[in-house]
């Protein structure tokens, strides 16, 4: 049975484009969008979109309940990059939050994501696939542009697609970076932008970024996505191939990323 969507949708938003997507599309579609943002670096162009905005701290667990609860919102969907340095500043969460913390075997993102979905749904909020209102930045299998991936780089596409699902198994991260068949760098809790740095600087040339989903990924949260801020730093940094995992990655303003990995001799391609 397919899920009806409220009218009414929240939005649990980190930083980067895709909250800023989700709500652009979500309100085009007749939908009202209130937003509770956990970050700062998009937050006008979200107000462009949304109802209603209200900034909150990732830890503020009670605060971010009540205004679920005051607006009545039934149904949220995560988006946006929270940074998982934020679980070392622990004087900012409140007293429910750590408790939570403190519960947790590990505190990897599949871990403390699953607490706070477990959380909304005792309350009665669903929290809902991140693709719903944003499935056309889904890419599907091939080159993107018109720089096309030598032998030698499919071989090492090929060993980092192996590589970072174990590492997906584990819930380690979904991105490493690969040369001439050896492992650069394995993304931690720094994030896919300064995984590459690490590696491509470790690298000096020639570098290649793979990025996957976890072989269990829920889409409630977690999705892999790329988008112009990844081909800046691989520029920066001399890496010149993007390899994404089909039909399971989000590309955010494609034809901008396209259209600068053309003009950087870089390869961005779907496998």
């Amino acid at each position: 049975m397919s899920l009806m969507l409220e009218n009414k949708q929240g939005l649990i938003a980190g930083d980067g484009s895709l909250p800023v997507k989700m709500a652009q599309y979500a309100k085009e579609n007749g939908f009202e969008v209130v937003c509770i943002s956990l970050a700062n670096d998009n937050l006008s162009k979200l107000k462009k979109y949304c109802s209603k905005v209200y900034s909150c701290h990732p830890g503020e667990v009670n605060r971010i309940e009540k205004i679920i609860m005051d607006e009545q919102l039934k149904q949220v969907t995560f988006l946006g990059k929270v940074h998982k340095r934020v679980l070392l500043q622990l004087h900012k969460f409140d007293a429910r939050a750590r408790d939570l913390i403190q519960k947790a075997l590990r505190l990897n993102d599949d871990q403390v994501m699953m607490m706070i979905v477990d959380e909304f749904e005792k309350a009665g909020i669903k929290v809902l696939d991140q693709t719903i209102f944003i499935k056309n930045l889904m890419i599907p299998a091939g080159v993107l542009g018109s720089v096309k991936p030598t032998t030698q780089q499919m071989d090492d596409v090929n060993y980092g697609f192996w590589l970072a699902k174990e590492m997906g198994k584990v819930d380690v991260g979904q991105s490493v970076v690969i040369k001439d068949k050896m492992v650069m760098a394995v993304e931690a809790i720094e994030g896919t932008d300064a995984c590459i740095k690490r590696g491509a600087k470790l690298a000096k040339s020639n570098a290649s970024i793979i990025k996957v989903s976890k072989p269990a990924q829920d889409k409630r949260f977690d999705i892999p996505a790329v988008g112009l801020r990844t081909l800046k730093t691989m520029k920066r940094y001399k890496a010149n191939l993007l390899a994404v995992e089909a039909n399971e990655t989000l590309i955010v303003d494609q034809e901008k990323v396209v259209k600068y990995a053309d003009d950087n001799n870089i390869v961005i391609m779907a496998v």
